[in-house]
């Protein structure tokens, strides 16, 4: 299986969400944003391999990296597009289910991708 490009969604003014939450993240909480690239490192690496309990499918073609420190889980959701890409819409911190407006969120982003991948992914740090 080849390798599998993980991009960040971007918006149409050029930010990228992901980068700014994993940003925030390092300064509060540094072992969670080494986790979180941990499994962002480990979906390029493995693509659609990727299963439970480091990916899960939720729902419309979304699905999340899961990774956890103490009781705090962090979710990242992403989806496939083109051959052997990922796009990263959006990093949470939740407690129970992942919350539809942030599913909605990703499908809305999705959507635009489809339409124009060069122009709402980018690479990110």
């Amino acid at each position: 299986m080849p390798a599998t490009e993980a991009r960040a969604f971007r918006d149409a003014s050029g930010e990228m969400p992901l980068q700014e939450w994993l940003n925030d993240l390092e300064q509060s909480e540094p072992r969670a944003h080494a986790k979180c690239l941990a499994v962002i490192l480990e979906l390029a690496a493995k693509g659609h391999e990727l299963r439970r309990p480091a990916s899960d499918a939720l729902r419309d073609g979304i699905r999340e990296l899961r990774t956890r420190v103490g009781r705090v889980h962090y979710r990242i959701l992403y989806f496939f597009f083109g051959k052997h890409a990922a796009c990263l819409s959006h990093g949470i911190t939740k407690e129970d289910e992942v919350p539809d407006k942030d599913i909605e969120l990703a499908i809305r982003r999705k959507k635009l991708v489809e339409r124009d991948s060069e122009r709402y992914t980018g690479t990110f740090e």
